[in-house]
Formats: structure tokens, C-alpha cells, sequence
């Protein structure tokens, strides 16, 4: 149980930070006089891949979802925290890799112009350390990833408090009750009849 603490915490906390970072300025242009209403352009995370904000959510929303899910289920989100700690992964590494490429949409709807021209218009390109930081937070949740893969099975299920009171070695009386009576309809009884 001290694992499935630690992993969830993990998960959890790795997802906030790289939402964080998608909402943060990731690369600043400084542009040629004249080139744009502003000297300056500064873009999000967000605003160079729109799925960075939904794909950290949807890692935090795994972190909840695993507070309750059965053992296959477990694996199964095991499997898509890694694909989405892979996902914010790929999306850093593209950034860092050519800002110039990543902005060049965005430097587009502010000057008009597209294609090598734009190469003319940035006097200095400068990249935030939040990119760094969004990308560990991707690294990490795919790392977390593995070990709810592989130890999510192990795990006690939630939902033991819930069971009835048969299934815990309790006596369970035999008086029919409303629940009972659904079910007997639903399997085609009917819940009235004494027979």
C-alpha cells in the first residue's frame, strides 16, 4: 500500500507540474523593428501544442482514477500514464529541439508572413527553463507508469468496504430485501411469488 501511496503522489504531482508548465511562456521571439505590433512575441506551452494542457489533465485524472480501479484496470492506466508521460515527452523534446519550427505558426497569425522569410524578422530566440521542467514531468510519469504496471495488481481494491456482508464472512439474513428483488427480476423471477 506504501507504493501505491507514493505512485499515485508521483503521478499526481507530475501531471500538475507539466500542466503548470503548459500554461507558462516556453519560448520568447524578440522580433525586427517593424515587424509586428510588438517587439516581442511570447508563447505558451499551450499555444505551441494544444494537447499539452488536455494530456496533463488527463494524468491527473488517471492519478484519481486509480484510487479506485479494479487490478486489470490498474494496469490498463498503468499503460496510459506512460503513453501520456511519453506524449508531454515528445512535445518538450520537438520544442527544444527547433523553437524556430515550434513558433513559426504562432509568428505567422502576428506578422503575416510564413515560409524563410520569418528567419529575417527574429533577432534572438530565447527558451524558458519551464520547458526543462515540463519535460522531467513527462520523463517521470512515464517512469511512474511502470511500476503501476507492475505492481497495480498487487494492490488491496477499494471497493472490499463495499461488499456484501456474505463475501466478508458475515451472516447474511434471509429475508428478501429491495435489492434482492431487482436482481430476481432481472433475472426473470418474480420477487412475489412464494415459490
Amino acid at each position: 500500500m506504501r507504493s501505491k501511496l507514493w505512485l499515485l503522489t508521483g503521478i499526481a504531482l507530475a501531471g500538475a507540474l507539466a500542466l503548470f508548465g503548459a500554461t507558462q511562456v516556453w519560448v520568447t521571439l524578440s522580433l525586427a523593428a517593424g515587424a509586428a505590433a510588438s517587439e516581442t512575441l511570447a508563447v505558451t506551452g499551450q499555444q505551441l501544442n494544444q494537447s499539452l494542457s488536455p494530456v496533463a489533465l488527463a494524468a491527473l485524472a488517471a492519478a484519481i482514477a486509480l484510487t479506485i480501479a479494479g487490478k486489470a484496470f490498474r494496469r490498463v492506466l498503468g499503460v496510459l500514464v506512460l503513453l501520456l508521460g511519453a506524449g508531454i515527452t515528445v512535445i518538450a523534446i520537438n520544442v527544444l529541439s527547433d523553437p524556430s519550427a515550434a513558433v513559426a505558426s504562432r509568428l505567422a497569425e502576428v506578422t503575416g508572413l510564413e515560409g524563410a522569410v520569418q528567419a529575417d524578422l527574429v533577432t534572438a530566440t530565447t527558451v524558458s527553463p519551464l520547458v526543462f521542467v515540463t519535460l522531467a514531468a513527462g520523463v517521470l510519469l512515464a517512469l511512474l507508469g511502470l511500476p503501476v504496471l507492475w505492481l497495480g495488481g498487487r494492490w488491496k481494491s477499494a471497493g472490499r468496504k463495499y461488499e456484501a456482508d456474505a463475501q466478508r464472512g458475515q451472516p447474511q439474513s434471509n429475508e428478501p430485501d429491495r435489492i434482492s428483488d431487482w436482481e430476481a427480476q432481472n433475472e426473470g423471477y418474480d420477487p412475489s411469488d412464494p415459490a
